[in-house]
């Protein structure tokens, strides 16, 4: 193939040389980087000079798009085209954007150096895919997570894709794709012009709900069943009303009462999802190495306690990468024997508890992600976990359980709006409630949350929000200023007792608050 059949001067001769030195065509296409987890806009720019024949990329380029260069001539020879014998140099703009990264911009490259005789009028249009020494455009890790941020900025509305990737970038609606094979079909593409794009018109295998002129997908899928654990009825609608307002959860109990299962069945019962939502949570796996599913539940991440600062937040020296609590965004973080997690993990998760993001700063990348997540939390009594129990006895000394204890400062327990003391399981005690039950019941408090158009369910509302949304009756307003001034209640701790109650009155289908919803809500405060 050779892209100078049209105007019948082939590459290298005297006369493409002296049009070369007449008139230097700059031309350009559009493709994209990540910086962090955000897409940025890249200039690929292409320019071909007389002199010492030689292929150069400039413009902060990392070292896997510097071997663009060799998979691009491999690609270009085993199709037929004959390599200009120019001073080919390749632009990547703005140039203060550093290390930019991705073999998908191998293909924008090869078109630039393919049809270097043509004026590439396509301001709009944007090229991905990495190429294969045969020819074949193959697709890659990067691409979803940076088309759905160009999507989110607006802008993008077209883009030559690979074919291998439609699978995926076809959940992204408003998108024009126009997917390819080989090289070969790239280059008929944009010489030709007659671009026929496939939309996205991929539809969720799970049930629907409308509320609030949105529509919202859930599964019901219960593997774990709330059926399976004996007993412990108050921890189990503290779960409840954690569920259907998204509420960071604490329990603390006994080994073997049930801490874990409840934890482990709550992520199958938590509020349904947009389409938003969704298409955020494959990005994150994306961008963690993982092939999302699309499926309409929330995530669950339970990291182990011996866990690094940097597996739980991310980072990296060069590059910043996500970590557990990015993974678990519109979903479920469980912490396990909270009081192991190391002292830095349990004071940096404040930030993502009350601002719903997280700020990652390195001396060569910074980035900040969305962190809006419901914490659940689980530990003993006690190191030796037997200070409740009933049939065996605390080997613990006093200084052991004030130490034990201390580990979780005030400021961190302050973000957690539930608090439940479990018991010891009885022989008597049996299953009372199932998942599917819960799960119709956060259903419809989820449905009364967006039918009052709050942009965050109870768990997460702000200050402004609380005021708006969380509206007490007589007696409940009551009922609240005595509880103020009788347990000292910080700002903090008031506004997530009027967020608990909020979620409480919803269960009940109550349109305020009332004096009922308030002191259940009080019931599952923190005891200092």
């Amino acid at each position: 193939m050779n892209a100078k059949m049209d105007s019948g001067t082939p590459p290298g001769s005297q006369e493409h040389l002296i049009e070369e030195e007449n008139e230097t065509i700059v031309n350009r296409l559009t493709c994209a980087t990540l910086e962090g987890v955000n897409a940025r806009v890249i200039d690929v720019e292409a320019t071909f000079t007389r002199g010492l024949p030689g292929f150069t990329i400039v413009g902060l380029a990392s070292n896997d798009i510097q071997e663009s260069r060799e998979r691009t001539k491999a690609a270009l020879q085993t199709n037929g085209f004959v390599f200009p014998p120019l001073r080919i140099t390749v632009n990547l703009a703005p140039t203060d954007l550093p290390r930019k990264s991705g073999s998908h911009l191998d293909l924008p490259i090869a078109l630039l150096i393919a049809l270097n005789a043509m004026a590439i009028d396509q301001p709009d249009l944007f090229v991905f895919g990495e190429l294969g020494l045969d020819g074949r455009v193959k697709s890659s890790s990067m691409l979803f997570p940076i088309i759905l941020s160009l999507k989110e900025q607006g802008r993008i509305r077209r883009a030559i894709v690979p074919e291998e990737a439609l699978e995926h970038l076809s959940h992204i609606a408003g998108v024009e794709f126009y997917p390819v094979s080989t090289l070969t079909e790239a280059i008929e593409l944009v010489q030709e012009g007659s671009f026929e794009g496939k939309r996205a018109a991929f539809d969720y295998e799970a049930e629907t709900m409308e509320a609030g002129g949105e529509v919202y997908y859930f599964e019901r899928n219960y593997p774990l069943d709330f059926a399976d654990v004996k007993g412990q009825t108050i921890a189990k609608r503290a779960a409840l009303i954690a569920a259907a307002g998204m509420h960071n959860f604490f329990m603390e109990g006994s080994p073997g009462c049930g801490k874990s299962m409840i934890a482990k069945r709550l992520g199958f019962i938590l509020p349904p999802l947009s389409e938003t939502e969704i298409l955020s949570i494959a990005k994150h796996q994306f961008l963690d190495g993982e092939t999302p599913t699309f499926r309409a539940q929330r995530p669950v991440r339970s990291p182990h306690h011996t866990s690094t600062s940097a597996s739980i937040f991310g980072g990296g020296s060069t590059r910043a990468k996500i970590g557990e609590v990015a993974l678990a965004n519109c979903g479920l973080l469980f912490f396990d024997e909270i009081p192991h997690f190391s002292k830095n993990i349990l004071e940096a998760m404040r930030e993502p508890l009350q601002d719903q993001k997280v700020l990652i700063s390195r001396v060569n990348a910074k980035v900040e992600y969305q962190a809006d997540i419901m914490l659940v939390a689980a530990q003993n009594p006690c190191a030796c976990g037997n200070l409740l129990s009933k049939t065996h006895a605390c080997r613990c000394s006093d200084v052991e359980i004030k130490r034990y204890r201390n580990k979780l400062s005030d400021p961190f327990l302050d973000r957690i709006d539930l608090f439940v003391v479990m018991q010891e399981v009885t022989n008597a005690d049996r299953g009372d409630i199932t998942s599917a039950q819960m799960h119709d019941q956060v259903l419809e408090a989820f449905r009364l949350q967006k039918m009052r158009r709050q942009p965050h369910l109870n768990g997460k509302l702000t200050e402004e929000e609380i005021e708006a949304f969380c509206t007490l009756d007589g007696e409940a307003e009551a009922v609240l200023t005595h509880a103020i001034g009788t347990f000292g209640l910080s700002h903090r701790s008031i506004a997530s007792i009027r967020k608990v109650a909020r979620t409480i009155a919803d269960l009940s289908g109550h349109v305020v608050i009332t004096k009922k919803d308030l002191l259940e809500a009080l019931s599952f405060r923190r005891r200092r």
